[in-house]
């Protein structure tokens, strides 16, 4: 998918033959779930310009660096992201969504073939949970449902240059892949849309994302959404994609932005996150 923050308003429970018959078509978000440890490609530093992902000072030093056991301790919880999610078991490769699967349309890149080439390192890191790169130390990874939405939460040690290299590739999005077309896969030709979104100022740089996919599924339309985000402490980050056909949460996202910040920069000082008020009996 630290100290108690108040909870969004609720939303009402989605229904679950909403949720059977999106399964069967084969068209839910491909963010995964069960808590584990999954490689992840590369994202950005950001650059001073909306405070959402100006560079902050560093944080404080981290003891050591990140284990196994500290990747799966800054993982997020239920509690931390709040309303009616649950943490799912599932494996990640049986949540990837098929609208996110083809090949960007190069012919429409008239100027600059190589934003083409940016554009599908996009679609393919939505596809197989690789928004940062390969990570050079530990990583975990964690999964939550709620109705047809799904949120990947998935947190990794880095080598700086590239973690460096690949937020400034999320930051670049937004104008280099603004809008383009996704052809072939399940999902036929599929419009896609990319805007920067504001994320609470956390960590020592950040990036948000909206990403919708608007096509077909059985000559039904759909529109794929997902909010993502990343947040770089140190030469650890996380990532978090929430969304799905229904739309992604902005206020889970910027939750779990929070009290991920918060419980990573723990692991960082040696310590083990205490339960988020929430888990507490």
């Amino acid at each position: 998918m630290t100290t108690h923050r108040p909870r969004p308003a609720s939303r009402p429970h989605r229904s679950s033959r909403a949720l059977a018959t999106a399964l069967a078509a084969g068209t839910l978000l491909a963010t995964a779930a069960c808590s584990g440890e999954q490689e992840a490609p590369a994202a950005r530093e950001s650059a001073a310009a909306p405070a959402h992902h100006l560079e902050r000072g560093p944080s404080p030093s981290p003891s050591s660096r990140l284990t196994e056991e500290g990747a799966r301790n800054a993982l997020i919880t239920e509690a931390d992201i709040e309303e009616q999610w649950q943490k799912s078991q599932a494996p990640p490769q049986s949540w990837r969504d098929s609208l996110l699967l083809g090949e960007v349309d190069a012919a429409q890149f008239v100027t600059g073939r190589s934003d083409a080439k940016e554009c599908q390192r996009l679609v393919d890191a939505l596809y197989d949970d690789t928004l940062l790169g390969k990570p050079s130390g530990p990583t975990a990874l964690a999964g939550f449902e709620q109705g047809d939405s799904r949120l990947l939460y998935q947190v990794a040690g880095y080598d700086k240059k590239t973690l460096d290299a690949s937020m400034k590739w999320l930051a670049s999005l937004p104008e280099t892949c603004d809008t383009f077309t996704v052809t072939g896969g399940k999902g036929g030709r599929r419009t896609v849309e990319v805007t920067e979104t504001s994320l609470p100022d956390e960590g020592d740089a950040r990036q948000g994302l909206k990403v919708q996919l608007k096509g077909e599924n059985e000559g039904t339309p759909v529109t794929l959404t997902l909010d993502v985000a990343a947040v770089r402490v140190g030469t650890d980050a996380f990532t978090v994609t929430n969304g799905g056909l229904d739309g992604a949460d902005a206020p889970t996202t910027k939750n779990a932005v929070q009290h991920g910040t918060q419980r990573l920069e723990e692991v960082q000082a040696g310590h083990t996150p205490a339960p988020t008020p929430s888990e507490i009996e």
